[in-house]
């Protein structure tokens, strides 16, 4: 089964394919889909890395918040059992 991503954006709920030789993680193929430009927010999420401790939830919640700033508000890969669920 080819991996998909399941997220919410202002409220529209979309499944996209996913595949990690384009795309580094979830939340870059979801902003992609929307057409968010995420060059000024890697960059500040390195300097968050660099800065928080190793194992820190500073990076986690700094991208947890900017993507909810961004307009979604869940992004999660689709499993098995989840396939059921009617996509808009």
């Amino acid at each position: 089964m080819a991996r998909q991503v399941i997220y919410t954006f202002k409220g529209k709920t979309k499944v996209i394919p996913f595949s990690y030789d384009i795309h580094h993680d979830l939340y870059e193929a979801a902003a992609e889909a929307e057409g968010i430009d995420l060059t000024s927010f890697l960059a500040m999420e390195q300097q968050v890395a660099m800065t928080s401790k190793k194992g820190a939830k500073a990076e986690k919640e700094f991208r947890k918040t900017e993507f909810a700033r961004f307009g979604f508000t869940s992004i999660k890969f689709v499993r098995e059992d989840d396939e059921e669920t009617p996509a808009s």
